[in-house]
């Protein structure tokens, strides 16, 4: 390990007997909240701790069978060696083990989300391309066994879709799909160009981790809502009841519009689900934001705006620009095959993360 990841997990074991010495303390057990607070840290830090503790138990145990190989009696140096082997691979992967703890946790990690896919420059071929990115992930969601409610759509009749917000549920899906927030480009040659020309058109997409209730208050009065008629297919009750339903965030100017549902209350209940993950996205990314100008070594900003990754279907190829990662199964990807890309991503802003982690002050 780098002397960076030594300092750095010195400083972890001191927290952590400072921790349990605190936590042992009675003035401090009598103020429930601190104490929980305390608590929480310990535990946390806890595996790490055991690890560092561990590794430093292996690393003696190997300076100790080194002096035994050299000591020059031959029977010996072959018991050596083999207990040398077996120590070198117990700390390879003791290290590896490190490596993972040190990496910050995501707290959202096992949130649901609320998937948005928005069609951008490119017009009806910007729109299918919209259609196709939501079948992809709708296809991965099913490979991983997770639940997709279309909580709004408009498409264009003719297999695009110019704009669909969708809940998705299950194990880990936020820690799954969070990378994949960003400018999507695509490609082809479109259906209808005779010519063969290949066009290039891109399609946003949002991943928020779902809000509940308790993680951002909204008050009541901040709110103005507005009912209408539905538009689009529906039914009878379609231009005749006022079911759909506008939700404005006054102090923000987030707008919500929900007219899926024939019901007012189903209408407004998935609106305000969308607007509250959309105003906990905003919360996050202003302590994101924060963080970024103290740590000027960050790679990426993680904006949505940015570029992240291309999907040529001339050469079969997808390219993911954060990282130079290329693949040419674009077929397969399309398909929900998304398990490598996937993995590419979380290695590289794991390995970013572990970066900051070690080089920054403290714990």
């Amino acid at each position: 390990m780098s002397p960076h990841v030594h300092e750095k997990l010195k400083s972890v074991e001191a927290r952590y007997d400072e921790l349990a010495r605190l936590v042992s303390d009675p003035a401090i057990q009598a103020n429930v909240a601190i104490y929980r607070s305390h608590a929480k840290e310990l535990a946390e830090i806890e595996p790490l701790v055991e690890a560092r503790r561990r590794h430093v138990q292996l690393a003696d145990e190997l300076s100790q069978a080194r002096d035994v190989a050299a000591s020059g009696d031959p029977d010996m140096k072959a018991m050596a060696d083999d207990e040398i082997a077996r120590l070198d691979a117990a700390i390879a992967s003791l290290e590896e083990e490190i490596k993972k703890l040190l990496v910050p946790k995501d707290p959202n990690d096992d949130r649901n989300v609320v998937l948005e896919i928005r069609a951008g420059t490119g017009g009806d071929e910007a729109a299918l391309f919209a259609g196709d990115l939501f079948r992809m992930y709708s296809r991965y969601a099913e490979r991983h066994g997770w639940r997709v409610d279309v909580l709004s759509m408009s498409d264009t009749g003719v297999g695009g879709i110019k704009e669909v917000i969708a809940g998705v549920e299950g194990k880990g899906v936020y820690r799954q799909l969070k990378h994949e927030s960003g400018v999507h480009r695509v490609q082809r040659v479109p259906v209808t160009e005779a010519s063969g020309r290949i066009h290039t058109s891109t399609a946003t997409v949002a991943v928020l981790p779902e809000a509940q209730e308790v993680d951002i208050h909204i008050d009541p009065k901040d709110l103005r809502v507005d009912t209408f008629c539905s538009s689009g297919p529906g039914g009878q009750s379609v231009n005749t009841t006022y079911s759909a339903v506008r939700v404005t965030h006054l102090p923000t100017g987030v707008v919500v519009s929900q007219q899926d549902e024939k019901s007012q209350i189903k209408n407004r209940q998935k609106a305000m689900k969308v607007l509250r993950s959309r105003l906990y996205e905003m919360e996050m990314r202003k302590q994101q934001d924060a963080i970024a100008k103290e740590r000027r070594g960050q790679v990426g900003t993680g904006e949505r705006s940015e570029k992240i990754r291309t999907y040529n279907f001339k050469e079969n190829r997808i390219t993911d620009h954060r990282f130079n990662f290329t693949m040419h199964q674009l077929e397969d990807a399309l398909d929900g095959d998304l398990d490598e890309l996937i993995e590419q991503a979380q290695a590289h802003v794991e390995s970013d993360k572990l970066k900051q982690a070690t080089e920054s002050p403290g714990y």
